[in-house]
């Protein structure tokens, strides 16, 4: 009984992933290396944002007119310094296997960050072997060396960063992640959120500010060779889906997801969700209806209230956050392809975990999940998967976190403790 129990303490006791974090890093490190050796590299981008790289160096500063085989640049300029970089290491582009190196070394640093996150809202340990099952994560960062890679381990560096209070530097951070590739702006309903509550209304603009600003530094070699060009290219809005490439919504049908009445009724959709999620869940620390923020926009509360605010917006709730809304914008996407799932995959077992599901089925929702997003192409089958975890990953989250279900839990927390003094 006591080795039953010491079993169930070493996975249970969020204290103890101090000591499983460093274990969990170096297996996976190892089987990175291991996948390398053993399984070819498969070539997807990577030659493509070497032949895009390789125009840069030219000295052609109008995103208009870099391409590769694979098409336009259509990422921000953060994307172009990283690969830069890399081109210069790996023999322009063609040392894959350094730039393979590279990535495990990305890996691991990105794993450690997502794991701090983890650990700073207070996971326990049985939660965070699901970091390291995936084998599609492991793919795209060790054989396809995607960029969004860069992407998600900003993401993550940026909110270990504000989980321990140094804003600033989180924001910047994230802002450079922004610059990797706009997908992180999925984030940024939550994130504004966020700081708006631990800073205050007139130190939040600030922090915007400072994301526009770290923007328009990265850009500015691209803004004076074509500001148009660039943003339009960087930030397309308006992009053009292949029903081909799609993971997620391919049951519906060509016709339907080529459609403009589907695209506007995801649109719909990811706005409501939004707006339920920062009601309901996101403006919870403080305590202000959607009319009460609006005031609070224009009257900002006293300091008093400013600081019991800002204490209410713990590790736990800044992760909460932030991760629900990556995952809602990513239900609502029209079209996901295979490298998005690295925000999914370190998304999903903390937000599970958050519903207050059983483990049993945190595991099977992860492995239907890891199954749909290694079919190639995708099927009726597999899209279907995809986007019912996506649906229950969002619908469990908003139960989970409900302010009722809140006070059972700490109403059963204290019982124990009643009992025991009377």
């Amino acid at each position: 009984m006591d080795l039953i129990t010491r079993a169930k303490d070493l996975a249970t006791n969020p204290h103890n992933t101090k000591w499983t974090i460093p274990l969990q890093l170096l297996g996976d490190a190892i089987l990175c290396g291991l996948i390398v050796w053993k399984i070819p590299y498969t070539e997807i981008d990577w030659k493509a944002y070497m032949q895009q790289i390789t125009i840069y160096i030219a000295g052609e500063r109008d995103y208009a007119k870099i391409s590769g085989d694979t098409g336009p640049l259509v990422y921000p300029a953060a994307h172009v310094y990283i690969y830069r970089a890399l081109y210069y290491l790996t023999d322009s582009g063609t040392d894959i296997f350094t730039a393979q190196l590279i990535f495990i070394g990305l890996y691991v640093a990105s794993l450690y960050f997502v794991m701090q996150t983890y650990r700073q809202a207070g996971v326990p340990p049985w939660v965070f072997p699901l970091l390291s099952l995936s084998k599609r994560v492991h793919s795209i960062f060790v054989l396809r060396l995607f960029n969004d890679c860069f992407a998600v381990a900003g993401l993550f560096a940026a909110v270990g960063l504000w989980q321990r209070r140094w804003w600033t530097v989180g924001t910047l951070v994230y802002s450079v992640g922004v610059g990797v590739k706009m997908s992180l702006l999925l984030c940024l309903p939550a994130v504004g959120v966020v700081l708006w509550q631990a800073m205050g209304r007139d130190r939040a603009f600030y922090q915007a500010q400072s994301i526009l600003q770290v923007q328009t530094l990265i850009a500015s070699p691209f803004i004076i060779g074509g500001l148009k060009s660039y943003v339009t290219r960087a930030f397309e809005l308006s992009r053009t889906f292949m029903f081909k490439w799609t993971v997620n919504w391919r049951f519906v049908g060509e016709e339907r997801f080529l459609g403009r009445p589907f695209s506007l009724l995801l649109i719909a959709v990811h706005l409501s969700l939004l707006y339920t999620f920062g009601a309901g869940r996101w403006l919870a620390p403080s305590g202000w209806s959607v009319p009460d923020a609006f005031d609070k926009l224009i009257e900002p509360p006293p300091k008093e209230e400013q600081a019991r605010i800002a204490r209410r917006v713990t590790p736990n709730f800044i992760l909460t956050a932030v991760l629900s809304s990556m995952i809602i914008g990513c239900l609502c996407a029209r079209s996901l392809h295979y490298q998005f799932f690295v925000y999914i995959a370190w998304s999903t077992p903390f937000l599970l975990w958050k519903s207050s599901m059983h483990p049993v089925l945190i595991y099977a929702i992860c492995m239907a999940q890891e199954w749909a997003w290694n079919v190639y192409p995708s099927t009726n089958a597999s899209s279907l998967v995809v986007v019912s975890c996506l649906a229950t990953t969002v619908g469990s989250v908003w139960i989970g976190t409900s302010p009722y279900l809140a006070a059972k839990k700490d109403e059963a927390a204290e019982k124990p403790q009643h009992e025991h003094a009377e």
